[in-house]
């Protein structure tokens, strides 16, 4: 039996029974999706399906998954065999088989001798959540998460296993660490354990076969390196500079970056089900605005500037245009216009002052910032790391070809944010996890926005929103707009580059469409949620 819940308007939970209803579940959604459904993101209990509604709707979807899930075989297809070559020396080995009650030798010859299929992933791009019948341990996590688990990490949690793709926080166990390659946004298939692989971590060898993507006539890989001085790769981490693409030339030369620069798009879709977050420009609208200004097309890469205090010196002559928060913009101290195309002549330096209201600028430059994309989109996504890394002072901003026309355009169509911003709001698909009284709070209480808020989310303070259910919510797929609410009760709005997947439940999703203006909210400012 299927229970649909919504997730805004972009999306559904199919949630199951059980982690193998959901794996059966998603490999029969995913055999044949309609026209629409963009992404399918598998989780402990829950498919999401994520669909676009100008191309299908919310009902179609709904009687698709409820027809489909009916049919879903007894147990999906097995994926193919991937053997990771692990050492068995991590930080908590010792202490986890003591907590288990077993012998070191025993854990790690159970954790061997186990097959293993990759239920799901999210956390990460790249990092698999995997699961074995022949697995008897619940292994609570760290009461302390670290602040780094290094790249390659094997560890364990509840009945899960699995490896860290790159270096981050997490409250895993560690008991070994691996060579092999995760995760590589350059590769044709960007993730080696995608949904349904099989895995099983073998010891290092002498001689290791076949270490790099399968090929049409192996059924098994064995992936890692025999080395065991060499640290792991740094799976994707990205350059320090924007090097030339193409038919690019330079275009600016970064003099000042203020707190952060990125390069963004509309991001990347499609890929939640890898782990790969939307990320992309927070304000579209300013994004697509901008390009349109200098003859780009809409979905052309520009970029980011988080409060201004930017500064940049022109290696050519270029048309660039800034658009998004409020601040003055100059040229060699002459102010110009925002909203408008502007042309710089060669060694001219152009000068945004820090915000006086809003918090993102866009700054699109003809032709396009040229960065190598990364898995179809160029945008820097901060906390995965895939994409070109924030700009720093002295770096060199490339432009791609030009193809449109600068239009002859003036006027400043964007407004001071208003004294509370009101935010339409849609029930989430855990809603009824929280007291009545926490429902009616979240619509009536005017909530401050925090310090802690960037790209990935912006945290809210006002009252403690009650749940009523204290048990963990199994991990279930996330999207932009999901306001999760964590054990102190305060919710989070999750943006572009938010997880793909969580478990603190989503009392509310904001419309996709709203999401634009939560990009300029500042710390200190005002919000308020009505229903929609």
């Amino acid at each position: 039996m299927v229970t649909l819940r919504t997730m805004g308007d972009t999306a559904l939970l199919a949630e199951v029974a059980d982690l193998a209803a959901a794996v059966r579940v998603h490999a029969a959604l995913a055999a044949d999706p309609p026209d629409g459904v963009d992404d399918l993101v598998p989780a402990a209990r829950t498919v999401l399906v994520a669909f676009d509604p100008q191309r299908t709707s919310a009902a179609a979807v709904a009687a698709w998954v409820r027809t489909t899930a009916i049919r879903d075989s007894d147990a999906a297809a097995p994926g193919p065999l991937v053997e990771i070559a692990t050492r068995y020396h991590g930080a908590d080995l010792d202490d986890t088989a003591q907590l288990l009650g077993i012998p070191v030798d025993e854990l790690v010859s159970r954790h061997r001798a186990a097959e293993w299929t990759v239920a799901f992933t999210g956390f990460a791009p790249g990092f698999a959540y995997l699961v074995s019948a022949d697995w008897p341990f619940d292994v609570p996590r760290l009461d302390r998460p670290r602040l780094r688990v290094p790249a390659g990490s094997v560890g364990l949690a509840g009945a899960f296993s699995g490896a860290y793709p790159r270096d981050t926080p997490g409250g895993w166990r560690l008991i070994g660490s691996t060579d092999a390659a995760l995760f590589d946004p350059q590769a044709a298939d960007p993730v080696l354990l995608p949904p349904r692989t099989r895995v099983r971590f073998v010891p290092l060898r002498d001689r290791v076969r076949g270490a790099g993507r399968q090929g049409p006539h192996e059924s098994t890989r064995t992936i890692g390196r025999a080395d065991a001085t060499t640290p792991p790769p740094r799976s994707g981490s990205s350059p320090r500079v924007l090097p030339p693409v193409g038919e690019s030339r330079p275009a600016l030369r970064i003099v000042a970056p203020g707190p952060l620069v990125t390069v963004q798009d509309l991001g990347r879709s499609g890929r939640a089900a890898l782990g790969v977050a939307r990320s992309g420009a927070l304000d579209r609208g300013a994004l697509r605005i901008a390009n349109r200004l200098v003859g780009n097309d809409e979905s052309a890469a520009a970029l980011e500037i988080t409060l201004g205090a930017f500064s940049a010196r022109a290696e050519d002559d270029c048309w660039i245009a800034v658009t998004g928060a409020l601040a003055e913009v100059r040229v060699d101290g002459r102010g110009v216009s925002a909203y408008a195309p502007v042309r710089l002549t060669k060694g001219a330096e152009l000068t945004i002052d820090p915000a006086r209201a809003g918090l993102r600028l866009i700054l699109a430059v003809r032709g396009g910032v040229a960065a190598e994309p990364a898995l179809g989109s160029r945008s820097t996504d901060v906390l995965a790391g895939l994409g070109p890394a924030p700009l720093r002072a002295g770096e060199l901003v490339h432009a791609g070809a030009a193809t449109g026309v600068v239009p002859v355009v003036d006027g400043f169509p964007w407004s001071i944010p208003p004294v509370v911003l009101e935010v339409g709001l849609r029930p989430g698909p855990r809603a009824d996890w929280f007291a009545p009284a926490a429902v009616d709070a979240l619509i009536d209480a005017t909530w401050t926005v925090t310090t802690d808020i960037d790209r990935v989310g912006i945290r809210l303070d006002g009252p403690v929103l009650e749940r009523t259910r204290p048990d963990e919510l199994p991990s279930e797929g996330m999207r932009p707009g999901a306001l999760q609410v964590p054990p102190h009760g305060r919710p989070v709005i999750l943006l572009a580059d938010g997880p793909v997947t969580g478990g603190y439940p989503v009392i509310g999703v904001i419309p996709d469409a709203v999401l634009d203006a939560l990009a300029q909210v500042r710390p200190g400012d005002r919000v308020r949620f009505r229903r929609v």
